[in-house]
This record gives structure tokens, sequence and C-alpha cells, in this order.
């Protein structure tokens, strides 16, 4: 009778494992590298939110609620707190970072604090925007680890005051860089300002290049601007790793409020300039050669996109062409990357 009454119990805790197992927290990981976009209701008092998103470190509470893949819902609450500069004054849906809090009960609370870049402004155009960067920052994924990953959602925007209707748009979660970091065996560095050059060259090379794909000059090293830093967690000593982020003034999106730096002496920001330091021939086809293996997967990023309109589509193709057309050609790749590069 012992033996029975063991027999099931072991029976029982092993088939209730897979149902505890869903309740567990989520894998953070995991979590990025899913494809599924997230529907997800955000409930706040939006429209003090709006009225106060000036207001530099105001908390608002939230709730998130969504279904996971398991099926199983979440409820949540976290905290909301407005971020950026340009986009925070000009933009309806100001960037916010999400605070999930670690309970008992909890899923999302590995995410920590997130970054959650919305639709700038309600209206269709301004949802094609939003698809654009989140497939420009997979692409980036597709030629380097060292890249922060990002996961869709469809959002519903709930005024908890009910006072005003609510909104809805497409948003998309940013991996936290110490995230990423851990994936690549680095931590953020921490030392200061560090000078373009002092870089890890071969990393450097390929950001360099994938900005000029994408038509994106808003960004710098020294500054910095647009770019987080990370350095070998074993090797205090080697040069840190650029990670490029923040791509919404990028030709190939083509934004309505993007406007061309007037140190680059261009007319529109679909104008490309090379802002990489020159390199050698090997160097430059050596890393060029990536981008080129990646061709094919990076077109069908933007064809396979069902959230893309035909004309979304057309464009950042069109746009892609032209730098898969000049990497093939090696006087042009000698003209842009070497003769026409940075010096200083």
């Amino acid at each position: 009778m012992k033996l029975l009454l063991s027999g099931l119990l072991g029976c029982f805790i092993f088939i209730s494992q897979p149902a505890y197992a869903q309740k567990n927290a989520i894998n953070k990981i995991d979590f990025f590298k899913d494809e599924a976009m997230l529907d997800v209701t955000v409930e706040a008092y939006w429209s003090k939110l709006m009225k106060q998103k000036n207001k530099i470190g105001q908390i608002t509470p939230a709730r998130f609620i969504t279904k996971l893949p398991d099926s199983s819902v979440v409820n949540e609450p976290l905290n909301l707190t407005v971020r950026g500069h340009f986009r925070r004054d000009y933009c309806f849906v100001p960037p916010l970072k999400m605070a999930f809090q670690k309970t008992d009960s909890s899923r999302m609370h590995p995410l920590k604090s997130i970054k959650l870049v919305s639709t700038c402004r309600l209206g269709s155009g301004y949802q094609q925007y939003l698809l654009k960067e989140y497939l420009v920052y997979k692409m980036y994924n597709l030629l380097t680890d060292k890249s922060l990953r990002v996961r869709l959602l469809n959002i519903n925007y709930k005024d908890s005051s009910e006072k005003k209707d609510g909104f809805s748009g497409y948003a998309f979660f940013i991996e936290d860089v110490k995230e990423m970091g851990k994936r690549n065996n680095c931590i953020e560095w921490t030392k200061g300002k560090i000078f373009t050059e002092s870089t890890e060259r071969k990393q450097m090379t390929l950001v360099a290049i994938f900005e000029y794909m994408i038509g994106n000059t808003d960004w710098s090293v020294p500054t910095p601007h647009n770019i987080k830093l990370i350095q070998l967690k074993d090797d205090p000593s080697s040069r840190p790793f650029a990670v490029a982020y923040d791509f919404d003034y990028a030709g190939i999106i083509n934004t309505d409020y993007a406007v061309p730096d007037p140190l680059m002496n261009t007319e529109t920001v679909t104008q490309r300039v090379y802002r990489g330091f020159s390199r050698t021939m090997e160097e430059l086809n050596e890393t060029l050669e990536l981008f080129k293996q990646q061709k094919e997967n990076i077109y069908a990023l933007v064809n396979n996109f069902i959230l893309l309109t035909n004309g979304s589509k057309k464009n950042m193709i069109n746009y892609l062409d032209g730098f898969f057309d000049l990497i093939n050609k090696p006087r042009d790749v000698k003209s842009v990357f070497i003769d026409n590069a940075r010096s200083e």
C-alpha cells in the first residue's frame, strides 16, 4: 500500500510540473527570441501622463495585461516613466520605460526596467515608421550578436480614469544593454568618454557600414549618442565594442520629422554619408562579405513582413538596392569607404 501511495504521489508531482512551470517567470532570452507579436493592454492614467510628460522622473502606476504563448494571462502592476528628448516633446506618445515589479506571482519581472518604443503619433503613416524601425533592429541582429534585440507589441492604451477614450498602436521592447552584454560575455562600458577609433576595430567597421546602409548619421561614439559600449567581461584591458540603437532618423525609414544634420551637407536624410574612418580594402571586403551573405535574409525580413504596406516595402527595398549595388563595385567601395571616409 505504501509503495502504491508513493508511486501515485510521484506521478502527481511529475504531472504537476508542467503546470507549475507555466507560472514561473518568463525567460528574458527566450522572450526576445520569440518572433510572435504580443497583444497587450497597458492601463494607466494616460490623459494625466500626456499632460505631465515633460516632468523629469514622474512615475505613473499602470497595469500590464497580455496572454503569453502558453495561454496564461498576465495582469501585473508596473511603473511608467517618460524618457527621451526630442520625441518626448514632439510625439503624442512619448518614449517610455516600463519597470515591472517583482512579486511572488509576477511573470514579467525578469525584464526589470525596459525601454518601450511607441508610434510617435497616431495614424497609419507613423505606424509604418515604427514597423520599419523594428525591422532595422532585426537586420542588425542578422549581422552581429552584439546588437539589441526587440519584441513587437500591439498595444491598447486604456485610460484608467475613463475620462478619455483609449487608443492603440504598434510598439516594441528593446532589450536592456546589460542583458545584451551578458549574451556576449561582456559588461557595459563605464570608463567614460572614448574616441571612435579606440573601440574594437572590426566591430566599429561593421557598425559604421550598417549605419551607412540604413542611411543614418544620427550617432556618435565620443558623445556618446545612440551608441552603447560593451567590453569583454574577462579582459578589462580590451577595447569596447560599439552597439548602435535608435534608428528613427535613418533614411531607410524617412520619418517626416527627421532633418539632415547641417554638418553632413545633405538636403534630405535619405542621402547616405559614411561617418566611419578609413579602412583597407581587405578590411572592407571582409566586413562587406557579411552583408552580402545576409542580403537575402535582410530582403526577406521586409518582403515577408505582413504588417508593412506594399509602398513601405517598395521604399525599403529600393533603398537597400542602392547599398547592395554599391558594395559590388570596388571603385565605389574605395570612393565611399576610403577616399571619403573621416580622417578626424
